[in-house]
């Protein structure tokens, strides 16, 4: 029997603390983004805050607002200070949309894939530079009338698609952010095209940029597979698909050309995520592009 006292409460919504979001509409889309945005209920300071921009904002949003809220409340302890996270999604309740992000996250040219579901359009890919050019050209500056943003602290964070998306603008506009933040990057996409981008890349930038790069993956991104598939009836497809993406790899194999070239000079990392998965893997990446993004000064 529950508590007499507990008769009268009525559950609300939960709502997070300074946080606000807006369904803006870029030039030339036919249909808006929401833009997630976290700043601290305080004054910025004179060089105003550092920011962490999201890709997928509906699903890392409030994963990293809450990461931050915690470690840059002890920042003694955690190194890690105040700032502001932006997170790009998209009007719905659901964690992602698959059409959009399918166009947004990935670079040109792109294809056409069969539609994801029964009677739902054509999956069309190639999207990465108009939605890099709609981030630089228009979601930026309306970000910076709405609160102070330390222009020499931006960051920018991926997941999957999302990961291969900040390579992209890594390889396509290097100064756009200071620090980039790739988390399970698609690198196999469309044969790997993106490998070309970084070879123009490193060719085009042989002196040092003020940048530095983070790359990650899941320890069951790669030839490990996870304890609870073993045994299963995906097993063997799922260490096909594995030997296909090759994530950890690809990764890795990525950061050993980029830290070694004169564009970053010891500036790219990978990190292997003990005991996670392709999806599990979020949450912990966010928190680590929490404790980059807005890492104390020494």
């Amino acid at each position: 029997m529950s508590n007499p006292q507990f008769r009268d409460a009525t559950p609300a919504p939960v709502t997070m603390a300074d946080t606000v979001f807006a369904d803006l509409q870029f030039d030339g889309a036919d249909q808006p983004h929401r833009i997630f945005l976290y700043r601290p209920a305080k004054a910025p300071p004179p060089e105003g805050w550092p920011v962490l921009y999201l890709t997928d904002g509906n699903a890392c949003f409030a994963t990293a607002v809450d990461a931050l809220k915690v470690q840059s409340s002890y920042p003694n302890g955690t190194n890690v200070g105040e700032g502001v996270i932006v997170a790009i999604g998209y009007p719905s309740d659901q964690p992602y949309d698959p059409l959009r992000r399918s166009w947004d996250l990935s670079p040109p040219p792109g294809r056409i894939y069969p539609p994801f579901f029964p009677d739902s359009p054509d999956v069309k890919t190639g999207g990465g530079e108009l939605f890099l050019t709609a981030i630089e050209g228009q979601l930026k500056p309306w970000i910076e009338e709405q609160v102070a943003i330390d222009s020499t602290r931006q960051s920018l964070f991926g997941h999957s698609f999302g990961g291969l998306f900040t390579l992209y603008a890594l390889f396509s506009r290097p100064n756009a952010f200071n620090r980039w933040i790739a988390a399970s990057p698609a690198i196999f996409w469309e044969d790997a095209a993106i490998l070309s981008a970084e070879k123009a890349f490193l060719e085009t930038h042989p002196a040092a940029l003020d940048i530095e790069v983070h790359l990650s993956a899941g320890q069951y991104e790669g030839d490990i597979l996870a304890p609870f598939h073993k045994g299963t009836a995906e097993e063997q497809k799922r260490q096909e698909r594995a030997r296909e993406t090759r994530t950890i790899g690809y990764a890795r194999e990525m950061t050993e050309r980029l830290t070694a070239s004169a564009a970053l000079e010891d500036r790219a990392v990978f990190e292997e995520y003990p005991g996670e998965n392709h999806m599990s893997v979020l949450p912990v990446a966010l928190n680590r592009a929490v404790q980059i993004a807005f890492r104390r000064a020494k």
